[in-house]
């Protein structure tokens, strides 16, 4: 491999001892990584499925399948998609947002939804948005970027489906291929689509793995997740001194104790900080 991506291989002996796995992927748009570690690896997807939700949204849109200003009753009772189990449904005490479980019993509108999904990473509104876009569109939204293993099965906290071994996995060349194709746009979705989506994505409010390893001010489009167990962020990165880089790191380790300040957020910041550092001479990478 030659002298490319230099801070992030520097960080790689790190990695090799965190207990768990830590897969890293780093590419400039539409180029093949700088750095792929154990980026095929499949992690439980935690809130970065919103990602592939908010896609499969937009999706629809364009084919006049969905209109994300119709008003949605914001229920909190939702089909499992484990067949004949009950309906499930979410636990305040789990969500970001409390903003969305404020608004129970009214109508809203769907786009609403859709940022709050995002920009809060609501758990509640994942579920509303997810009913109303369907499991077998954001199947074909992976599909459109090329994603090998990637599954979004469930909604979040369906606990039948989870017993039933239906769940949602990601890896980091998935979440890579799917923030590459939102800042390309077509074929994935229109220009107009990819704006929309980016300006919702540069809104979101965690800001305390990937985008604190970054310098003040940094233009980064980003989604995190975190269960205890699991810390990832995917983003892109737009530099103003060099060309746009997307970012993504799934880490499933003891390191990711579901909260703020953790050791996971710090790894992350870390890996985003090398990541900045190489902004540079993100070549692709060589065997």
């Amino acid at each position: 491999m030659p002298a490319v991506s230099a801070a992030l291989l520097d960080l790689m002996p790190e990695l090799d001892a965190v207990e768990g796995t830590v897969s890293v992927w780093c590419a400039r748009l539409d180029a093949p990584p700088a750095v792929a570690r154990l980026a095929d690896v499949e992690h439980y997807a935690a809130s970065t499925m919103k990602v592939a939700v908010l896609a499969a949204a937009y999706r629809l849109v364009e084919a006049g399948r969905l209109d994300l200003d119709a008003a949605v009753p914001v229920v909190n009772e939702f089909a499992s998609s484990a067949p004949g189990a009950p309906a499930f449904a979410c636990t305040e005490r789990y969500d970001n947002d409390p903003g969305v479980w404020a608004a129970l019993g009214r109508e809203v509108r769907l786009r609403w939804l859709a940022d709050r999904m995002i920009t809060r990473s609501s758990n509640l509104a994942t579920n509303l948005v997810l009913d109303r876009v369907g499991r077998a569109a954001v199947a074909e939204a992976w599909r459109a970027v090329g994603a090998r293993h990637s599954v979004v099965g469930r909604g979040i906290e369906d606990a039948a489906a989870r017993d039933a071994g239906i769940t949602n996995t990601v890896t980091a060349a998935d979440l890579g291929a799917l923030l590459s194709a939102v800042v390309t746009g077509p074929p994935l979705v229109s220009t107009a689509s990819s704006r929309a989506m980016l300006a919702t994505l540069e809104a979101q409010r965690g800001v305390e793995d990937l985008a604190a390893g970054l310098p003040p001010g940094t233009r980064i489009a980003h989604k995190n997740g975190w269960v205890m167990g699991a810390r990832h962020g995917a983003g892109v990165i737009f530099p103003a001194d060099a060309p746009p880089y997307v970012l993504a790191v799934c880490a499933t380790t003891p390191l990711a104790r579901n909260d703020v300040a953790d050791d996971a957020c710090a790894l992350l910041a870390r890996i985003a900080a090398a990541s900045w550092r190489d902004r540079h001479d993100l070549a692709p990478a060589m065997s």
